[in-house]
């Protein structure tokens, strides 16, 4: 089942999964060496974009984000979610406030800047304003949600192979207090987990895609990949996603719309059962991205990242089956054929 499995992740990606293409990565355009660590934001409808600079800026945590600091930015996220689109006029006054340049466009924001976060708040917008980026052969980092298809992220990661520009993906709640523990083997072998968190849903996106991605990261950081079939159990308070990995192992993840709400979770393991503790802030993903932005090595595999979002899609189809499980790989079958097949321009 891995075979097929890594088969379909590949194709639909152009060999994209763990390395990118020794061709591409020859051309000119590549971004093999950075001329400097100048970053821009795309997208100011998030309070990401503030929080980031904020972080980056600050003259004492200079040594922590390797010297990179944000200079510039494009404020157009989501065109219609009002929830995105009322912030971005005051998000944009608080970075003008900080000193950042305000561009009007995404290809102004590439002439001023070496490496781009890109932030917006609204995946459906995420394919077309990449493109651009990885045109140039800029390192980017793209958050939460990645996309708003696993269709359009298979086209992302396929782009980025064409273009030879590795990119990555990842909510800050992988980086969840205790995580680090159980990554260095505190529990021996994970054998499985429970994480929750917020699942707030927005009708332009898959339900799990705005927020229950926060609590879905973090299972699969801690469960690896692997997942076969997925079954999702809803009522307007709450979801509980179940998958079944190859091995026999079982993730669960429970998004909460109702009471009280939080991050956390529980990994199971050969040695013993740890407890995850609470949302551990931007800064340790920060980190992980600009050492990315330095070294061009991403920190979370595209094979990783595009079973997270077929995790998530199989959730919503499980429902629509009445609770019934689906295979992942057929999710991804599915996705592969969708892909928009981005027809590019060297």
């Amino acid at each position: 089942m891995t075979n097929r499995r890594n088969f379909i992740i590949n194709s639909a990606i152009a060999g994209a999964g763990v390395a990118f293409a020794p061709a591409a990565l020859a051309k000119p355009y590549f971004a093999g060496e950075l001329s400097g660590k100048k970053v821009g934001i795309i997208g100011l409808d998030t309070s990401h974009s503030i929080a980031f600079t904020k972080a980056m800026n600050t003259a004492e945590n200079s040594n922590d984000f390797l010297g990179y600091k944000v200079v510039a930015a494009y404020p157009q996220g989501s065109l219609d979610i009002k929830s995105s689109v009322d912030t971005i006029e005051g998000y944009t006054k608080q970075m003008r406030e900080m000193g950042i340049t305000i561009t009007r466009s995404i290809d102004e924001l590439l002439n001023l800047v070496d490496v781009v976060l890109l932030e917006t708040n609204d995946g459906r917008r995420h394919l077309e304003q990449a493109i651009p980026v990885l045109k140039l052969g800029k390192r980017m980092f793209i958050d939460k949600p990645m996309t708003a298809s696993l269709a359009d992220a298979i086209t992302i990661f396929d782009a980025a192979n064409h273009y030879g520009v590795p990119v990555f993906s990842s909510s800050s709640l992988r980086y969840i207090q205790g995580m680090d523990e159980v990554l260095n083997g505190a529990v021996g072998k994970v054998l499985g987990a429970e994480t929750y968190s917020p699942a707030p849903m927005e009708k332009t996106h898959p339900d799990l895609f705005w927020y229950g991605i926060h609590g879905v990261e973090p299972l699969f950081t801690a469960m690896g990949t692997g997942c076969k079939t997925v079954t999702r159990a809803y009522t307007p308070g709450a979801d509980v996603v179940t998958g079944i990995w190859q091995d026999g192992r079982i993730g669960t993840f429970r998004g909460i719309r109702k009471g009280e709400s939080g991050y956390g979770g529980r990994i199971f393991g050969e040695k013993a059962i740890k407890t995850l503790g609470s949302y551990n802030g931007y800064n340790p993903l920060l980190k992980e991205i600009v050492k990315y932005f330095d070294t061009g090595k991403v920190p979370v595999q595209p094979v990783e990242t595009l079973e997270i979002l077929a995790f998530m899609e199989a959730a919503d189809v499980s429902v629509k089956n009445g609770g019934k499980p689906v295979s992942v790989d057929l999710i991804m079958e599915k996705a592969r054929k969708q892909n928009k097949k981005y027809k590019y321009q060297t």
